[in-house]
């Protein structure tokens, strides 16, 4: 097949949920196919990003869409100026006419068997028609996300701007998903909440998936050290959120009742409030090189989220890496797990914190866990997650009677 997968934004360095999703599908299709990376991006120009990412795949076109505003008060400005926009400022801040115009270019004759629109994010520059048949690749429900960004934020007037905004993405996001010849789910749940938006037939799932031989292989023994670690990026605002809260009003009681218990927090650019939570037993580590380590010494990893979409891909690496998980149901959604077997899911802070203090204490229990959820985790290298994106791909461009060139044997067929 020749794909166009457009992304907003730079994909490297591959240290976010989405990034890791996409950068990893990449590297598993062209392989097999003809693949067109469009990547554009804003802010400073960086030349460096530009060459990394043709070493990585060579067919990318880059555009720079020139820098943006950068102090609060020119972000600010910013917003209010695109306040009256239909389109939520999620979506309008990645707009560009450039990209418009290049999209209108590619995509007017069969230079390409399928287009893909990573996130909703570039889908504006997407033009209304096209001959190409088009897929949305949504990784989140993004309006249910920015109504839970809205319901948990404490600052009033940012709690103002985000229901404004989810109300603005619910609109948006109902009638773009339509636009798009398909639609491509990364679980079940998010389906489910797309299937009032969109005709069902038009939703496929492609579960998220996990690096299996880079995780397993830097598994080892079970810990006795009682380290408590989260790994995510720590600017990003559902992360922020669940941090704290766990700080709040679960940490106190995991100390109380282990008292050599040690929380190491593992993510770049760590937000103010999540900096001043460092202290004798709370360690916040910033950008890191790689979080293999961090995770090799975790004897509990937790995703105390209550705001979100998608799925995590960060729960199946620590599964991969033979630990075990504590989460909110929020923070799995999506995932193939099962509560007492392979995770441990609790939705309010008394049973967070006592998951957590089980866990600590009972190292027979937690060893079962860790091996089951080695072994859930396996299911889904994404090798075997590309196979099923693929299909979905080969299926809607055969629909299309956009056949040239492309090999129905590229993937193999399921059992």
């Amino acid at each position: 097949m020749r794909i166009l997968w457009v992304k907003a934004g730079k994909l490297l360095p591959v240290d976010t949920g989405g990034r890791i999703r996409s950068y990893n599908m990449l590297r598993q299709l062209v392989t097999r196919h003809d693949v067109t990376l469009l990547s554009y991006y804003g802010g400073q120009r960086d030349k460096g990003y530009e060459s990394a990412i043709q070493e990585h795949f060579p067919d990318t076109v880059t555009i720079w869409t020139g820098a943006p505003d950068t102090t609060l008060l020119e972000r600010c400005i910013d917003y209010l100026r695109h306040v009256p926009a239909r389109a939520p400022y999620a979506v309008t801040k990645f707009t560009s006419k450039e990209v418009q115009h290049t999209l209108a270019a590619s995509l007017s004759g069969r230079r390409h068997d399928v287009a893909i629109c990573d996130f909703l994010a570039p889908s504006l520059n997407f033009p209304a028609q096209t001959a190409t048949p088009t897929v949305l690749f949504q990784h989140n429900v993004e309006s249910l996300l920015w109504q839970r960004q809205a319901h948990h934020e404490a600052n009033g007037i940012k709690r103002l701007a985000f229901r404004f905004e989810a109300a603005k993405m619910l609109r948006y996001e109902r009638r773009t998903v339509q636009q798009f010849d398909h639609v491509i789910a990364v679980s079940n749940h998010d389906r489910e909440q797309m299937k009032t938006m969109v005709d069902p037939a038009r939703i496929s799932v492609v579960p998220t998936g996990v690096d299996w031989r880079h995780y397993s292989d830097a598994a080892g023994p079970s810990v006795r050290e009682p380290l408590v670690v989260f790994v995510g990026s720590m600017d990003w605002e559902a992360n922020i959120d669940g941090v704290d809260y766990f700080c709040r009003e679960i940490w106190p009681e995991v100390k109380a009742s282990v008292p050599d218990a040690r929380l190491r927090i593992v993510g770049r650019h760590p937000h103010p409030r999540i900096a001043r939570l460092a202290s004798p037993s709370i360690e916040v580590t910033g950008s890191v090189a790689s979080v293999i380590p961090h995770l090799s010494e975790a004897a509990v990893v937790i995703v105390p989220l209550r705001i979100g979409g998608g799925t995590r891909l960060k729960i199946y690496e620590a599964m991969a890496m033979q630990k075990a998980v504590v989460s909110t149901s929020i923070g799995a959604e999506g995932l193939d797990v099962e509560h007492g077997r392979d995770i441990l899911l609790a939705d309010t802070a008394t049973m967070f914190a006592t998951s957590v203090i089980e866990l600590l204490r009972d190292r027979y229990r937690r060893g079962r866990m860790e091996d089951l959820a080695r072994k859930t985790a396996a299911r889904y290298d994404w090798s075997v997650v590309t196979e099923e994106f693929e299909r979905v791909l080969i299926g809607l461009v055969g629909e299309s009677g956009n056949t040239r060139d492309v090999d129905m044997r590229a993937v193999p067929a399921e059992a």
